[in-house]
């Protein structure tokens, strides 16, 4: 990552300067790809507050982190550690939003498709959920009963007597037959 830094009434020592290149090039690692980034370091001193402001682009996208406080270092620390923040927030979006590598002609007709009897049967096989916290009123079994009436093979239900689970299912021969938990 290639550092550039702007002065405003400050002068950094090399040895000051190696110290916050050898921190940007922790957020280099994160940033640079297949080209190398710019970073723009600008210090400044206005009466009791120290202010370090780092701006670096990345995939069109300016980064922009600004440390505020009375002593030099913590403030340049305070806004690299922003820079980082952004950096993988950033980085996380461009590598989410990429989609798939397109699949080439050789590949596509290469896929077997699904005959159209498979591709009916998995449309024809549902799930439903039933949400056991709704509130329902224990029955008894003469209930289950007249409930199945209503063209259903099976009933799960909370019996009034005992205050357990049963399962009433409709065999092929027309009875019935009770599951108690």
């Amino acid at each position: 990552m290639r550092i550039t830094y702007t002065g405003r009434q400050v002068e950094l020592a090399p040895a000051q300067l190696q110290k916050i290149k050898a921190r940007l090039d922790k957020v280099g690692k994160l940033l640079d790809g297949r080209d190398e980034r710019e970073a723009h370091v600008v210090l400044s001193h206005e009466r009791h507050l120290h202010r370090a402001e780092i701006t670096v682009n990345y995939h069109n996208h300016p980064l922009v982190c600004l440390g505020e406080n009375t002593d030099l270092f913590t403030a340049i620390h305070s806004a690299v550690e922003k820079l980082e923040k952004q950096a993988i927030k950033v980085r996380a979006k461009w590598r989410d939003t990429k989609r798939a590598p397109k699949r080439t002609v050789a590949e596509s007709e290469a896929a077997p498709a699904l005959p159209e009897e498979a591709a009916s049967e998995a449309e024809e096989k549902r799930i439903f959920r039933i949400n056991h916290h709704e509130r329902r009123k224990p029955m008894t079994l003469d209930e289950a009963l007249l409930e199945m009436e209503k063209d259903r093979d099976y009933l799960v239900y909370r019996d009034a007597e005992t205050d357990r689970l049963a399962i009433l299912v409709r065999r092929r021969d027309g009875n019935f037959d009770l599951v108690e938990a």
